[in-house]
């Protein structure tokens, strides 16, 4: 639910990498205010100083909000900003594409309850229309070619099956068809409908329609490795998981006032961090980021363990590091089944920067907890972890996907050899196929994915509508 834009940088990255000033920053600002309908958060509090209003929408479809539930963590994350500016300035709008430092998380939350796409942009004033049939239950196996034009082969049909495995069933458009399966189902579909590398297709049996090897490649995520800290305080998320009363008692107030402690996610701070170009990694790598206003990682303070196993005693604080990895990750088949399981490699830490960066987002993370701040709240920590041998094999052990991952369908400059899509979301070599999801991100963003894939999607929209004007 976390809605962090990324930087300004981002997105005139993308304009650079596709060759469209279209995906800049700018370009982008009225269609992030077209998909955002800022909101008042469920407690209603006082919000000066928290946010930007003036880099906001207040009359898009999908809410935005900040916490409407304070946890005693909150205070010391402020607070720390305070004691140690330098390292952790206090930034009252990550969002507003400059996004360096800590402040406050935007969440995609109406009134205590998630605003997602189900329940805005096919709310009740959407899914009745007449030009739109929601069929559920249903897997896509392949998108179908239906003519050649000129030596190029045109896909508007869908064939899908009623259950998995259930009767296959066949739909033609009369304009084109719009593939938004995801990151990791956009290429698992082309792929089984003989869109990719032609060599890796022929060899699984099936027929090379268009020799695309760039399908399934250049995949990048986000790694996250978290950070424990025993601490002197019973106001957990381990509470609620381990009292039972606690737990229905917070439901209870949910269901009836939409307020308390569900009423919002997991992390109410966020911190973008940059580290200092004059560090050695720099003299070996090149700066992987988009640019100088762009953060190298993150850190998200939480108030307890979110995920299972939950521990039966004592109580936890964590603060997550993350940041996006090298595009070494893909998604491919080993079948010639489209009902089978794709093959997913995430590529997490396939680069010696990657660990580098998440060894010093780990110190980073050790020197905001131990501000002034935290001295009475935590008691230890719980990896000993010091030495970058140490540290390595802590972050290997622990290392996980927060599961952001981009780029197996990337756009690239139209007429360019590499990239599955031109910038206008077109399939490259084909007619009457377009993508419309975060698989055409050429790069992730500094930032959780749900806000950029919302702004291509608004994008692409009028992309569309302007082509059959």
């Amino acid at each position: 639910m976390g809605y962090t834009r990324g930087s300004a940088d981002d997105y005139n990255r993308y304009a650079q990498l596709t060759g469209d000033p279209g995906w800049s920053w700018k370009a982008l600002q009225p269609y992030f205010r077209k998909n955002e309908r800022w909101t008042q958060p469920a407690d209603e509090h006082d919000t000066a100083g928290q946010f930007d209003p003036s880099v906001h929408g207040f009359k898009g479809i999908n809410s935005v909000s900040l916490p409407g539930f304070q946890h005693e963590i909150d205070r010391l994350v402020i607070q720390t900003t305070r004691e140690l500016p330098e390292e952790f300035p206090y930034n009252n709008d990550t969002n507003s594409g400059h996004q360096l430092g800590i402040g406050w998380t935007q969440s995609t939350i109406k009134h205590g309850a998630r605003s997602s796409s189900a329940t805005s942009y096919l709310g009740p004033q959407f899914i009745q229309r007449k030009n739109l049939h929601v069929i559920i239950h249903a897997q896509v196996s392949r998108v179908v070619q239906t003519d050649l034009s000129n030596g190029k082969p045109t896909f508007q049909a869908v064939e899908f099956t009623e259950g998995i495995g259930g009767p296959k069933w066949r739909v033609v458009a009369r304009k084109e068809v719009i593939l938004s399966a995801g990151t990791i189902g956009t290429p698992h579909i082309l792929l089984n409908s003989g869109i990719g590398n032609a060599s890796t297709l022929t060899h699984l049996g099936i027929e090379p329609l268009v020799d695309l090897a760039s399908v399934g490649q250049n995949l990048s995520d986000h790694p996250i490795v978290r950070n424990q800290w025993m601490v002197n305080s019973t106001d957990t998320f381990e509470e609620l998981n381990r009292n039972a009363t606690l737990a229905e008692n917070a439901l209870r107030q949910w269901n009836k006032t939409r307020t308390g402690p569900l009423v919002v996610s997991t992390f109410n701070n966020v911190g973008w961090i940059r580290l200092p170009l004059n560090l050695s990694i720099f003299a070996q790598f090149p700066d992987p980021s988009a640019g100088l206003h762009t953060a190298h990682f993150e850190l998200l303070p939480t108030n307890g363990i979110t995920r299972p196993p939950f521990p039966t005693s004592l109580s936890y604080s964590n603060v997550d590091a993350h940041r996006p990895s090298a595009l070494g990750g893909s998604v491919t088949i080993n079948s010639s089944n489209p009902l089978d399981p794709p093959v997913i490699d995430l590529g997490l830490l396939t680069s010696d920067f990657d660990t580098f960066i998440m060894r010093e987002a780990i110190r980073s993370a050790r020197r905001f907890v131990a501000a002034p701040a935290w001295a009475d709240y935590t008691i230890s920590r719980v990896s000993n972890a010091t030495t970058d041998a140490e540290l390595d094999l802590y972050i290997r052990s622990n290392v996980n996907t927060i599961f952001h991952a981009v780029g197996t369908a990337a756009m690239s400059p139209k007429g360019a050899r590499h990239g599955v899509v031109d910038p206008d979301l077109r399939v490259k070599g084909v007619g009457g196929l377009r993508i419309m999801d975060a698989s055409v991100l050429p790069v992730v963003p500094a930032g959780h994915t749900q806000a950029a894939t919302y702004v291509v999607a608004e994008r692409a929209a009028d992309l569309i509508k302007d082509s059959w004007k």
